[in-house]
């Protein structure tokens, strides 16, 4: 996956707002994903955010790619950048981290080619969240804290953790631990 997000890089409510709105008018179905998928399994934004991570079924990504792209947005040259998880960008800083999926017969979302075994589990898929005033799919809450548990976390991905353990009572992972 794409190492970083840009350095600078702002994503706002307002631009999560405007992806939002533009994944209904194309037709994309869009599970929110990072520190915006937490802010909406908590109800409401608890920190800034350099990006918004989606996943995003590759059946709905021209579309999706092409709204982006008529609102500014570019392709962002990142080192570990694949045709499956790539960052696009604007001019104002806003930068959508995309995770394209292809659903399989179990309802997984395939990240990449199969053989490499990258997948969101399909009861990760079905969180429910809220930003602003929209309901929003996002990363169910015990998922959201598994995946952190796979990398060395910052600090960001601690408040998270343990703020998504306390809210949803799940058991703070050791890394987390103080």
């Amino acid at each position: 996956m794409p190492s970083s997000t840009p350095p600078g890089a702002q994503t706002t409510l307002d631009d999560v707002l405007f992806v939002l709105r533009l994944a209904d008018q194309v037709g994309a179905r869009l599970w929110i994903d990072g520190g915006w998928g937490v802010d909406a399994l908590m109800g409401g934004q608890t920190r800034g955010h350099g990006d918004l991570d989606v996943a995003i079924e590759a059946r709905h990504l021209s579309p999706f790619l092409a709204g982006l792209s008529d609102h500014g947005f570019v392709r962002v040259g990142e080192d570990g950048a694949t045709a499956w998880n790539f960052l696009m960008r604007n001019a104002t800083g806003a930068v959508v981290d995309l995770h394209v999926i292809i659903l399989d017969a179990n309802g997984d979302g395939v990240l990449g080619p199969p053989e490499a075994g990258q997948a969101y589990p399909a009861e990760s898929l079905t969180g429910r969240g809220k930003i602003a005033d929209r309901i929003v799919d996002c990363i169910a809450a015990a998922w959201a804290v598994k995946f952190r548990d796979a990398y060395p976390g910052d600090a960001d991905d601690r408040a998270d953790v343990l703020a998504l353990c306390r809210r949803f009572e799940l058991p703070v992972p050791d890394q987390y631990r103080s």
